[in-house]
């Protein structure tokens, strides 16, 4: 299925999912590794571990995540860049923000230097050369 250019079309890259796709029972586990950019084998192992010491409350709790959150949909992410972007913005959000605003400065002073090279006289007469030289 692909997506219209509605924004409100297109599911939220930003939510948590399950993971029936990869996981092995649900899918819970791998939804949340996948959220927090951790390794799946790390979220079970630490399931395993709350159901050794907490059996009643691990299951229940797996099993109303299992409920509640809604499954993966097939294509969420356009691109493993985008998929990448959405999992650095939810594990940390300052950084990620840190690392746009100074792309965003350095794309802002390339452009600024192109203006200030159009507007030149040194532009105007480049083009005249090349002009004169067809």
């Amino acid at each position: 299925m692909i997506w219209n250019s509605e924004p409100n079309d297109r599911p939220s890259p930003s939510r948590l999912y399950r993971n029936r796709r990869d996981g092995v029972i649900l899918g819970v586990c791998t939804g949340i590794a996948d959220y927090f950019g951790v390794q799946r084998w790390v979220v079970r192992v630490l399931w395993v571990g709350g159901l050794l010491m907490f059996p009643p409350p691990t299951i229940i709790g797996y099993f109303l995540l299992a409920l509640l959150l809604p499954t993966a949909p097939e294509h969420l992410y356009e691109s493993k860049d985008e998929e990448h972007f959405w999992r650095d913005v939810r594990v940390d959000p300052a950084r990620k923000f840190s690392e746009l605003r100074h792309k965003f400065r350095e794309q802002e002073q390339r452009l600024r230097g192109m203006e200030a090279y159009v507007t030149s006289e040194a532009y105007r007469v480049h083009r005249e050369i090349n002009e004169l030289e067809r």
